[in-house]
């Protein structure tokens, strides 16, 4: 999943979630406006049955908003649990680029302090043997990561 569609994904899902909302807001409001109106005592029976009815109807939609608004928010925890999955390989790739050239450094860093007594430095392969180990102890992690299936 790409950035731009889960952006859209979720403003998508917000905007559902703000109309269900505003629903839920006016049916609550229709049913106490009608629950006024069967208490006042200002309908007659007929009216006052249509009433009653109206007051089904709007709990059966309140009990369908329920769902949607349950529906709507576990469509937003996935979409944020695909964001999470996206950002952590992410993650995952930097994690393994820092180990694997975390020992190259290591190595430089040690064969650049100069001292006096390294014999490796007055040894006609040092600096190819120096290069090389830096390159091995950058592969062998990631060739372990690869074998490994953390890569992918």
């Amino acid at each position: 999943m790409s950035d731009e569609l889960a952006s859209e994904v979720l403003a998508t899902i917000a905007r559902q979630e703000d109309m269900n909302g505003r629903i839920r807001r006016n049916v609550m409001d229709t049913r106490r406006a009608v629950s006024f109106l069967m208490r006042s005592k200002m309908l007659d029976a007929e009216q006052f049955e249509e009433a009653r009815q109206i007051q089904r109807d709007l709990d059966s939609l309140d009990s369908h908003t329920t769902f949607l608004f349950d529906k709507i928010n576990f469509l937003m925890d996935a979409t944020v649990g695909f964001i999470n999955i996206n950002q952590n390989k992410i993650i995952k790739i930097f994690s393994v680029a820092s180990v694997a050239l975390l020992p190259p450094t290591l190595i430089a860093s040690i064969y650049g302090m100069n001292f006096r007594n390294m014999p490796e430095l007055e040894h006609p392969l040092g600096y190819p043997f120096a290069l090389a180990l830096m390159v091995a102890s950058a592969l062998v992690p990631m060739w372990y990561f690869r074998r490994r299936g953390w890569l992918k």
